[in-house]
C-alpha cells in the first residue's frame, strides 16, 4: 500500500477549488506532494537552464526552451535538470524515486530543481512544473513522483474515420503533457495496417508515418505501429516474409514499438499455435536483433472472458508458448467492460504474464449516434500491479475525446488518489478554457452510450432524476424549474457554436449542439403545454400552439439525425437519452392525455418520430440505429463478427407503405446468400425475394429483379440454412421509390 501525503494545497483545491493550490493544477495528480507554504508568488517570466552537458538535447531540456518563457544565463529564477549521476542533481540522489519515470522536484520563488531517475521521468518533473504555472503563480513545495502503471495512453483502434495527421499531431501534444507514454496506430480502416497489410506503404504515407513517430519520440510518446493480417494470413514463408518486411519498412521510418492484432476475425487466421508461432518468430528474429525496440505487443482473438473458450485453451496456448517478452491484450470480462481486481487474476492465470488492458471507453464506434463526454471511472484503484499496460480506444472524435483521456491519465499515474469527479471538471477547463460553463453544461448530457449491445452504460442525467419524477405530478413550480434547465442547454450550444478558441472541437460536437438547441426547444414547448393545459381556449399562446410547436420540433430532431449535418458513417444524433429525453417525452404524452380528457379533443400523445423500426432476435443486431436520407434507408453496420443463429431475423418495419426499388446487403463472407431467406410483407403475407452474388468472389448480396415495384411494410432477412453462422453485418440498405 503506497502512501499519499496529503499536502495542505490538496486540501486547500477542495477547500477552495484550487484558487491557491498551484500543484493541484497538475495533471495527473502526483504521488506525494510537500507544501512548505501557502504563500503563492509570481511564475518567472524569464529563466536559466542549468545542466549537464548530456541533458542539454533531451527532450525535457526541450520542453523548458519552447515553454514560452525567455530563457536568459543572467535570470533570477534558475531551473537545475538532472537524472541518476549528474553533477547538476548529485546533491539529491536520495530523493530520487528508485522507479522508472519517477522524478523529485523542489520549487521555490528562487527556481525548481527537478532531478530524475531517467530522462522519461525529467520530462514528467518538467510537465509538473509547467502546469503548476499555469495561472501565472508558484508555490514552494517538494514533490516525489512516479507512475503506478508502466504502459499508459491510447489505442486507436476503433471502426470508422481514422484521425486526420493533424489531430495525431495534436493527440501527442496532449500525452505529453498529460504523461501518457504509448500511443498505439491500428485504425480499422487504414488499408495497409488491415486488408492490404502486405503492401508496403506508398512514400506520401510513409512519410506521415515517419513525422509521426518523430513528433511522438519528441513528446515522451512510444509510437507503436500495429498489423492486423489475421482476416486473411495463410501461415506460409511467403506471408510470414511479407509481415517481416512490412514491419523492416516501419522500422526504417523512424518507428521502434511494433503490435500484431489478431482481434474481430475468425477461421484460419485465429489458431493460438500458428499465432504463438509467428509471434515467437518476429520476437525473436526482428524485436530482439534490433536492440533498440519496444516490447512486442499482441491482441489476441479471444480478446475478452465472454468470447474465451477454456476448452480450446486458445489463451493457455498463448501462455504457455509464447515469449514471456511478449505483451498480451485485454479488454476484460467482455468486449466493452470495467476492469477490476477479480477479472485480472483470471486473465493473468491463462496468459501467464500481466494482461496489457485495452479499454473500450470512450470509443463510440458501436453507438455513432452518440458523443461521449463524461469521465472515465468504473475501473479498480487496486489494480496496478496486476497490468502490465493499460491503454483506452478514444471515439473517432480526437479532441472531444480528450475529456476522458484526461482521465486515463490519472487514473493509470495515480491509481488510489483518482478522483474521477474532480478530474472530469479539471478535463472541461483545460479541454477548452473560453467556455467551461457552456461545455460543461453540454456534456452533461452527452455521458451515456444509451441502449447498445454491449450493456455498457454510464452516468448522465443525475442532476435532473428527483426532479424528474416531481415534474409529472402536476406541479407548475418543478415545471418551471424543469425549463430552466432546457434554457440552459440551449444558451450553452448557443455559445459553444459560437466559439472560436477550439474550432475542431466545435466541428466535431456540431451535430450534437444542433440537436441540443432542438432537445431544449422541445423541453420547454412541453413545459409550455404542461403549464398551459388548463387554461381556457382562447389565450395566446394557447395549448395547442405549443403542442405544434412540440410536434414540429419532434420531426426536426429526427430531421437532424437523417440530414448531411452527421459525420461520415454517423446514423444518428442523440443528446440527453438517458433522463431529459424520456422525461420530456413522458411529460409530453401526459400533458397530451390530460388535455384530451378536459377537452374532449384526440390529438396524439406519441412522442418522438420515426418512421422505421429495426426488430432482431440477434441480440448483436438488435440495437442498430435505422436512418433515411433521401429514399435510401440503411442500418448502421456492426462491426464485430456476429454470430447470427439458425432462424435468427431482422426485421425493418416502415410506418407507410414503401415501393422498393433496390436493396443490397453484405455479410461479409463469399457464398452466403445461399443460407438466407429474404422476404417482403406484401398484403398480409410473407413472400420470398430471390438474392444472390453477382461474382462468386464478392461478398456484396444483391436482390433480384422481382424487387422493384413491390409494395411492403415490412422486410425480413432470415438465417435459414438450419445452423449457427458467423458473419459481419457490414450493409444493409435498400431504396424507394
Amino acid at each position: 500500500m503506497k502512501k499519499t501525503i496529503l499536502t495542505v494545497s490538496l486540501i486547500l483545491m477542495g477547500c477552495m477549488g484550487g484558487m491557491n493550490a498551484q500543484i493541484s493544477l497538475v495533471n495527473p495528480v502526483p504521488q506525494v506532494v510537500k507544501s512548505a507554504s501557502q504563500e503563492l508568488y509570481n511564475a518567472p517570466e524569464e529563466w536559466r537552464i542549468v545542466c549537464d552537458d548530456a541533458r542539454t538535447d533531451g527532450i525535457a531540456a526541450a520542453a523548458l526552451k519552447t515553454a514560452g518563457r525567455t530563457l536568459n544565463n543572467d535570470a533570477a529564477f534558475t531551473v537545475t535538470l538532472g537524472v541518476r549521476g549528474d553533477k547538476a542533481v548529485r546533491k539529491y540522489k536520495k530523493q530520487i524515486p528508485q522507479k522508472a519515470e519517477g522524478y523529485y522536484m523542489e520549487l521555490t520563488p528562487d527556481g525548481a530543481v527537478i532531478a530524475a531517475y531517467d530522462e522519461q521521468g525529467l520530462y514528467y518533473g518538467v510537465q509538473t512544473l509547467l502546469g503548476s504555472m499555469a495561472q501565472g503563480k508558484i508555490e514552494s513545495c517538494t514533490v516525489t513522483d512516479w507512475p503506478d502503471v508502466k504502459y499508459r495512453g491510447v489505442v486507436e483502434g476503433f471502426y470508422g474515420t481514422p484521425w486526420s495527421h493533424e489531430a495525431r499531431l495534436s493527440q501527442f501534444d496532449f500525452y505529453g503533457r498529460n504523461k501518457m507514454n504509448v500511443y498505439i496506430y491500428g485504425p480499422k480502416d487504414d488499408p495497409y495496417h488491415r486488408d492490404h497489410w502486405r503492401t508496403p506503404y506508398p512514400a506520401e504515407e510513409g512519410k506521415r508515418i515517419q513525422e509521426l513517430a518523430e513528433y511522438a519520440k519528441q513528446h515522451g510518446v512510444n509510437f507503436y505501429w500495429a498489423i492486423h493480417p489475421g482476416v486473411d494470413i495463410k501461415w506460409t514463408t511467403e506471408d510470414r516474409d511479407a509481415l517481416m518486411a512490412k514491419l523492416e519498412q516501419v522500422y526504417s521510418l523512424g518507428v521502434r514499438s511494433f503490435a500484431v492484432f489478431f482481434d474481430d476475425i475468425w477461421g484460419e487466421g485465429k489458431r493460438a499455435d500458428k499465432q504463438t508461432e509467428l509471434l515467437n518468430y518476429i520476437d525473436n528474429n526482428f524485436i530482439q536483433k534490433k536492440k533498440d525496440v519496444a516490447p512486442l505487443i499482441m491482441c489476441p482473438t479471444e480478446y475478452n472472458k465472454a468470447w474465451a473458450n477454456d476448452e480450446t485453451g486458445y489463451l493457455r496456448t498463448l501462455g504457455t508458448q509464447m515469449n514471456k517478452s511478449i505483451e498480451i491484450m485485454w479488454t476484460g470480462n467482455s468486449v466493452v467492460h470495467c476492469i477490476d481486481k477479480e477479472s485480472m487474476d483470471w486473465i493473468n492465470q491463462r496468459i501467464d504474464r500481466k494482461a496489457y488492458i485495452w479499454w473500450n471507453f470512450p470509443v463510440s464506434d458501436f453507438v455513432r449516434d452518440h458523443i461521449l463526454l463524461g469521465p472515465a471511472y468504473g475501473n479498480g484503484l487496486d489494480i496496478d500491479d496486476d497490468v502490465s499496460g493499460f491503454v483506452s480506444n478514444p471515439m473517432e472524435h480526437a479532441e472531444a475525446s480528450k475529456i476522458a483521456l484526461y482521465g486515463i491519465a490519472d487514473y493509470t499515474w495515480n491509481m488510489e488518489a483518482y478522483d474521477y469527479k474532480a478530474n472530469w471538471e479539471k478535463a472541461i477547463v483545460d479541454l477548452l478554457p473560453s467556455n467551461p460553463k457552456a461545455l460543461r453544461t453540454f456534456a452533461l448530457y452527452n455521458k451515456d452510450l444509451g441502449p447498445n449491445g454491449h450493456g455498457f452504460n454510464r452516468e448522465e442525467g443525475d442532476e435532473l432524476k428527483q426532479l424528474a419524477q416531481e415534474v409529472m405530478n402536476n406541479d407548475n413550480r418543478k415545471t418551471y424549474l424543469f425549463y430552466k434547465y432546457c434554457a440552459d442547454l440551449k444558451a450553452s450550444a448557443d455559445i459553444l457554436l459560437a466559439d472560436r478558441t477550439n474550432p475542431e472541437l466545435i466541428r466535431e460536437l456540431r451535430p450534437w449542439l444542433l440537436q441540443a438547441r432542438n432537445l431544449a426547444d422541445y423541453g420547454m414547448a412541453v413545459c409550455n403545454m404542461a403549464i398551459m393545459r388548463s387554461a381556457k381556449l382562447g389565450e395566446y399562446p394557447t395549448f395547442t400552439d405549443f403542442y405544434a410547436q412540440a410536434r414540429s420540433l419532434q420531426e426536426q430532431m429526427y430531421q437532424l439525425e437523417n440530414s448531411d449535418e452527421r459525420h461520415a458513417l454517423q446514423p444518428g444524433v442523440k443528446v440527453g437519452t438517458k433522463v431529459m429525453l424520456p422525461t420530456i417525452d413522458k411529460l409530453f404524452t401526459q400533458s397530451v392525455e390530460l388535455y384530451n380528457q378536459t377537452k374532449g379533443t384526440k390529438l396524439s400523445s406519441v412522442a418522438g418520430y420515426s418512421p422505421y423500426k429495426l426488430t432482431s432476435n440477434v441480440e448483436q443486431l438488435a440495437l442498430l440505429p435505422v436512418t433515411a436520407s433521401s429514399n435510401t434507408v440503411n442500418v448502421s453496420p456492426a462491426l464485430e463478427v456476429i454470430y447470427w443463429q439458425a432462424d435468427g431475423e431482422l426485421v425493418i418495419e416502415s410506418e407507410n407503405e414503401m415501393t422498393l426499388q433496390g436493396m443490397e446487403f453484405n455479410l461479409g463472407v463469399k457464398d452466403m446468400a445461399k443460407n438466407f431467406t429474404l422476404e417482403l410483407y406484401v398484403d398480409g403475407e410473407w413472400k420470398p425475394v430471390s438474392i444472390l452474388h453477382y461474382k462468386p468472389e464478392d461478398t456484396a448480396i444483391h436482390t433480384g429483379n422481382e424487387l422493384a415495384g413491390m409494395k411492403a411494410t415490412k422486410i425480413r432477412l432470415t438465417n435459414t440454412s438450419e445452423r449457427d453462422l458467423e458473419v459481419y453485418f457490414k450493409k444493409f440498405s435498400f431504396t424507394k421509390q
